[in-house]
């Protein structure tokens, strides 16, 4: 292997470690921002595909979760409480139910919470150039796209037997 390829090599496996610890600090902040609004992490993720979105149906955001739509419920029912998400029905067709998020009660709850990290972002992007910074957006839209992909092929692959099953103390 020749030096650039080496050199290569070990930045593309720098990134891929940036990548998964990027993954779980995303988690941790989601975990403490969760926490800080009295609902779970799931829920807020949830919310912020609503924000995403906009109104979708139940069956839309367990899809898109991968929650059943009996947790669904129970997720929109936290929201609901909270105030950050309503029900609204379908005013064509009153059988059908849309999931809304609450911009204001977000807005006034949620963002606060974010405002220091959005702040250290933008001074972060600062120190790159423009070129480098668009080169980054399309590297983590590009990423991200691959993770949904993933996302879906686990979702839709069988799971082997015993796959999921918690060892057994030995």
């Amino acid at each position: 292997m020749s030096r650039g390829e080496r050199n290569r090599a070990e930045v593309v496996a720098a990134l891929m470690d940036g990548l998964r610890q990027s993954s779980t600090a995303s988690v941790m902040l989601s975990q403490a921002v969760a926490s800080r609004l009295g609902i779970n992490p799931a829920d807020l993720e949830a919310l912020e595909l609503l924000h995403r979105t906009g109104p979708v149906t139940a069956g839309t955001l367990a899809e898109a979760t991968g929650l059943t739509t009996g947790a669904i419920t129970g997720m929109v029912d936290r929201l609901e409480r909270a105030g950050f998400a309503r029900r609204e029905r379908d005013p064509v067709d009153r059988r059908r139910v849309y999931i809304r998020a609450d911009g204001q009660a977000g807005e006034q709850a949620i963002a606060p919470l974010f405002a220091s990290m959005a702040r250290a972002m933008v001074a972060l992007c600062a120190e790159y150039r423009d070129e480098e910074l668009a080169l980054l957006a399309d590297f983590i839209t590009r990423a991200n796209a691959l993770t949904i992909d993933e996302t879906t092929k686990l979702r839709q692959e069988p799971r082997p037997p015993g796959d999921g099953d918690l060892p057994t103390p030995g």
